[in-house]
């Protein structure tokens, strides 16, 4: 029977993502497995608790939202360490993508039977991140921007946060003009963003990058070009089917490794958490993390 230690974000999904393990916890004791529950003060001790876990031959979960599942998932990165996922947050886009189950009892099910898949991870360097692991994607942009103001949002939760946020951004944005270096041919464009998607999905559920696949070896590179504000506006609501691929501001590219840079120090977000800006440098770690699906 698996043994598991469960790294919790005690704030996650507005303090109720610790209150949601709990009838999972309660299912995974009746099976027989064992469940250890450690609390993570800040996402470097996340780290720091992943990597022992893992080192011990335990199930490492990840109890919260993108930045949680980032982080551990991260530290795991690159080595032998079964890694399992409890959506717990605000956005949940790497639960989305791996497709995992919404109810107590189905996750259950995976986390007790399923299978360790291979996945791709991202590896992030920069001035600030000294080669540290993600998992969903990383951006520069307006929704870079728009991703701050919704973690610092204390009023609204959920998608509301990211609309906020995102109206806000766009309103105060002018057109960046980026350098972007995908396995080693450079592109130069203008817009609102450059997006490295291992993960299709991201800022609560918008489908940025639909033909990206976390077991491919390449990293989807979505840029957002210049456009009036109008039709970006209406860009963000195909972003919920990927329907704004189709539009000739938006160019999709893949690669290995891609480095983002800009005329001004924008600000770069990795799984939800923006702590850092431009220039990085991105690049894939092929079948990396083992998670359990």
């Amino acid at each position: 029977m698996r043994q598991f230690t469960a790294v919790v974000n005690p704030t996650a999904g507005g303090s109720s993502g610790a209150a949601g393990l709990l009838p999972l916890a309660r299912l995974l004791r009746e099976a027989g497995a064992r469940l250890d529950t450690e609390y993570s003060r800040s996402l470097e001790h996340a780290r720091e608790i992943a990597l022992r876990a893992g080192a011990e031959g335990r199930v490492v979960l990840a109890v919260g939202g993108d930045g949680m599942a980032g982080r551990v998932g991260g530290a795991l990165s690159g080595t032998d360490a079964v890694f399992g996922l409890v959506p717990a947050g605000r956005g949940n886009d790497f639960a989305r993508a791996l497709g995992l189950p919404t109810d107590t009892a189905g996750l259950a099910r995976v986390l007790l039977e399923g299978t360790p898949r291979a996945v791709d991870t991202i590896e992030v360097e920069s001035a600030v991140h000294e080669r540290v692991h993600v998992l969903g994607s990383v951006y520069a942009g307006v929704d870079a921007v728009a991703n701050r103001y919704a973690n610092a949002s204390r009023l609204l939760r959920g998608s509301a946060s990211y609309y906020a946020g995102g109206l806000r951004a766009v309103l105060g944005w002018r057109p960046a003009a980026y350098r972007i270096t995908v396995d080693g041919e450079p592109y130069e464009r203008s817009g609102y963003t450059v997006v490295a998607a291992n993960s299709g999905y991201y800022g609560f559920g918008r489908n940025i990058a639909p033909g990206a696949r976390v077991d491919d070896g390449l990293l989807d590179v979505v840029v957002i070009g210049h456009a009036p504000r109008r039709h970006f506006f209406a860009m963000m609501n195909e972003l919920k089917t990927g329907a704004h691929v189709h539009r000739p501001q938006v160019e999709v590219v893949r690669g290995k490794e891609i480095r983002i840079e800009a005329d001004r120090p924008l600000p770069y977000g990795a799984d939800g958490e923006v702590d850092a800006a431009l220039p990085v440098t991105v690049r894939v770690r092929p079948g990396a993390l083992n998670v359990l699906v």
